[in-house]
């Protein structure tokens, strides 16, 4: 019995060093060589300041829409809703999402809706929509912060980070940097905006 603690013992200590003080350190040492010291990317607007890879909550007329999050937006508890494409219950949370959308955008079709405007991600903090997603709310937007709907498309492109590489992945705008962009273009024109 003896010959068997001790190595225990022994193993016990070695592995508590490695995992609860080297691996910590050398994932901390290696955040500090990262942008911001691995604090994630902080934005700062109307007053406020933003984690900018982290989805924040648009659901105003006067904003571009973000993605749904299926935490509310938490990013202590990221996950998404786990249910089917084929659930019940997740069929009519979407049907939900998209008549909403509808009745806000009545100038947009069913068949014009992109997927990500109406279902969350998997972990339910995407910052990003496709340039698509955000097209189809300019007219909602235009016609309440009184903008024209060529200066939105042209903001929307100004925002647009384009495939890694020019084919990596999809064009995308984090919506975040697109709505303190609008405030500050909707300011600057003297036009009201609800904080």
């Amino acid at each position: 019995m003896k010959a068997q603690i001790l190595p225990a013992i022994k193993m016990s200590i070695l592995t508590f060093i490695l995992l609860a003080i080297l691996y910590p350190f050398v994932v901390w040492a290696i955040a500090q060589l990262s942008p911001n010291q691995g604090k994630g990317f902080l934005v700062e607007g109307n007053g406020k300041t933003y984690y900018k890879n982290i989805g924040q909550k648009f659901t105003e007329d006067q904003y571009f829409w973000s993605r749904p999050s299926a935490v509310e937006y938490n990013a202590a508890g990221s996950g998404g809703s786990n249910l089917a494409g084929s659930n019940p219950e997740y069929i009519q949370e979407v049907e939900g999402r998209i008549a909403h959308f509808l009745s806000h955008n009545p100038n947009v079709t069913k068949e014009q809706i992109p997927t990500e405007i109406v279902t969350a991600s998997g972990s339910g903090l995407d910052p990003h929509l496709s340039v698509h997603a955000l097209e189809i709310q300019v007219s909602r937007i235009a016609k309440l912060r009184g903008l024209g709907e060529t200066e939105l498309m042209s903001l929307i492109k100004e925002h647009t980070e384009n495939p890694l590489l020019g084919m990596f992945g999809p064009a995308k705008v984090n919506v975040l940097e697109l709505n303190l962009a609008l405030d500050a273009l909707a300011n600057k024109k003297g036009v009201e905006h609800a904080q």
